[in-house]
């Protein structure tokens, strides 16, 4: 079969809720992959931060294929002997008291959003049902129904109704419209450290820091989702480390595993999380042994093969190649670490041509927002591969 008979047959039974460039991929190695024709492109996008450790790590592969030849799923109704070390190794790793293992980073939202609401109820005094969770603009979050509902985007919204009440949506890095925002029911404020799918958006130096005292003065949960930040894709383990915070709740995904498994989890202080009791929250495969075992050698890869070092370092040498762009209309280049943005001009229309140019070249990315072009490689990208994507985009975006 060739790429043309792939895509025929994805057109012609899948449901059409993306629309994907027209390569197919058929293996992957560090930062490159290879569609069914041979043909080899550097991966910029990283599956959306999902392989930070690049793609088929060897120690990853290993730590899935000899947990998979014991055992990988018993539930939650039973204990495994990977659950309590993968607690312990995550919370070290990251300082926290407690975690909550789920799936997918969609559900690890979810679950924090009935955890904080339990605890504004339980300790801090909020009426029943009247918990609010203050958000921000051109959040993104997930696809589930409460998600949307919360969303500025009305494409992902439109005909999806009605949604759950309860959430309040601000200014993104507008520490007074939090501040303003906040009622005596608010419990929680959810928030991107870098709003990655609104098109690398940074915040002010010190916003997150704001935020937190804020919070705190108010009584009021504190939660980064970090699920694309997160891991080592800013430079930091966490994005929170650029303000020199912990939040009280912490949500991490993609890169937990990376890209072998879904695996996500809510990281929390003792308190929050110790409103949760046996049967008021879980799921089938939150906390499998397979995932555990996958989880516990991503984070030690990321952590003993210098991955984070690197992804700032290397950032830094994307950034300023790209900075060096002639284009008249570009925007901003903007980034942290290895999450990088350059956005154009509205008069140089959307961006997506340019992708479908760099695929042509050997180079895959992804736009978002129409003007912006995201640049995520993983976090093993050398110096060598580093320059040769910059003078790729020269090529395309300069002429």
């Amino acid at each position: 079969m060739n790429a043309q008979d792939f895509i025929t047959l994805e057109e012609s039974y899948g449901a059409h809720n993306y629309k994907p460039l027209d390569v197919v991929l058929s293996k992957g190695r560090g930062v490159w992959v290879w569609d069914v024709d041979g043909a080899k492109y550097m991966d910029c996008l990283a599956a959306y931060s999902a392989v930070n450790q690049g793609h088929c790590h060897p120690r990853i592969l290993q730590a899935m294929t000899e947990q998979a030849q014991k055992l990988t799923l018993t539930s939650r109704a039973f204990r495994n002997d990977q659950l309590g070390l993968f607690y312990k190794e995550i919370c070290e790793l990251t300082n926290s008291h407690k975690v909550l293992p789920m799936n997918t980073g969609a559900e690890a939202v979810e679950s924090v959003i009935k955890t904080v609401r339990k605890w504004g109820y339980e300790v801090k005094g909020v009426p029943d049902n009247q918990a609010e969770i203050i958000v921000c603009d051109n959040n993104f979050h997930g696809r589930t129904i409460s998600i949307v509902g919360f969303s500025s985007d009305h494409k992902a919204k439109t005909g999806f109704g009605p949604f759950p009440p309860g959430f309040t949506s601000i200014p993104f890095g507008d520490v007074q419209a939090l501040e303003r925002a906040i009622t005596p029911n608010t419990v929680a404020f959810l928030v991107e450290p870098i709003q990655g799918e609104a098109g690398v958006i940074i915040p002010p130096d010190g916003y997150l820091r704001e935020a937190q005292k804020i919070c705190r003065q108010n009584n009021v949960v504190l939660i980064l989702d970090e699920i694309q930040t997160g891991l080592g894709r800013t430079g930091k383990l966490l994005a929170e480390e650029h303000d020199g915070i912990e939040a009280d709740l912490t949500l991490v995904g993609k890169a937990l595993s990376g890209g072998f498994y879904p695996v996500s989890a809510v990281l929390s202080n003792s308190e929050v999380m110790g409103t949760l009791r046996p049967g008021e929250h879980g799921s089938t495969f939150g906390g499998n042994p397979l995932a555990c075992a996958v989880a516990r050698e991503a984070l030690k890869v990321l952590v003993q093969e210098g991955m984070i070092d690197n992804a700032a370092r290397m950032g830094q040498r994307f950034l300023d190649g790209l900075k060096t762009l002639t284009n008249p209309l570009i925007k901003e280049i903007r980034g942290r670490g290895l999450m990088i943005g350059l956005e154009f001009l509205p008069q140089a229309g959307p961006a997506r041509p340019l992708c479908i140019q760099l695929k042509k070249k050997g180079l895959l990315c992804k736009d978002t927002h129409g003007q912006t072009i995201r640049f995520a490689p993983p976090l093993v990208i050398t110096p060598d591969e580093v320059d040769w994507a910059v003078e790729t985009i020269k090529e395309v975006v300069d002429g």
